[in-house]
């Protein structure tokens, strides 16, 4: 699991990236992938920042799922979507529904850059080929059911997605994410 952060630490970090504009205004998540890497675990965080203030973190993926890893012909003849680390994209989504049945961010903003991993192993790396485009990578709990109980394996809830096991904060963030017209992502790896 990803170690503890203070909000400072955080902002810095994500300020000292290349592609950093600016800290938006309003609602915006922050993504930290674990060194650890898991297979199939939740062991990453997301945090909920509005501006420079601290609202919520959880833990959740950045990871494909280990059936994408090993059988990504299912998904994309290219590879397991790894989304590119310690990179901003602003303006990445848009509120809607997953599948059309669950409450999430969908990826209607902004192109997101993956590389497609194609090892078939059980470990999400950045390796192989680097796209940018839009891919379908959005923000979602790993259940269709909010009121129900979310597992703790990913399996084939993230083949690229950002997706979040702790279904009474996944709610909160929900709830506030979806009065902003667009919502910026940044994902950094653990530092």
């Amino acid at each position: 699991m990803v170690r503890t952060f203070k909000d400072i630490e955080l902002l810095e970090r994500v300020k000292q990236l290349d592609s950093y504009k600016e800290i938006p205004d309003g609602y915006w998540l922050l993504g930290v992938r674990s060194k650890e890497d898991a297979p199939n675990k939740f062991d990453d965080k997301i945090y909920l920042f509005k501006g420079e203030e601290f609202i919520e973190v959880t833990s959740a993926t950045t990871n494909p799922g280990t059936p994408t890893l090993k059988q990504f012909e299912k998904v994309n003849n290219d590879g397991a979507a790894v989304v590119k680390a310690d990179e901003w994209y602003y303006k990445l989504w848009k509120y809607g529904k997953h599948n059309g049945k669950v409450e999430a961010l969908l990826q209607l903003g902004s192109k997101i850059k993956v590389y497609r991993d194609t090892d078939k192993d059980v470990k999400s790396e950045e390796q192989g080929k680097l796209q940018e485009g839009y891919y379908g990578i959005n923000f979602h709990p790993n259940t269709y059911n909010l009121d129900g109980v979310s597992g703790d394996s990913i399996g084939w809830w993230s083949a690229g997605c950002q997706v979040v096991n702790n279904l009474t904060k996944y709610k909160t963030m929900i709830r506030l994410l979806k009065t902003e017209k667009l919502v910026t992502y940044c994902l950094i790896n653990e530092f």
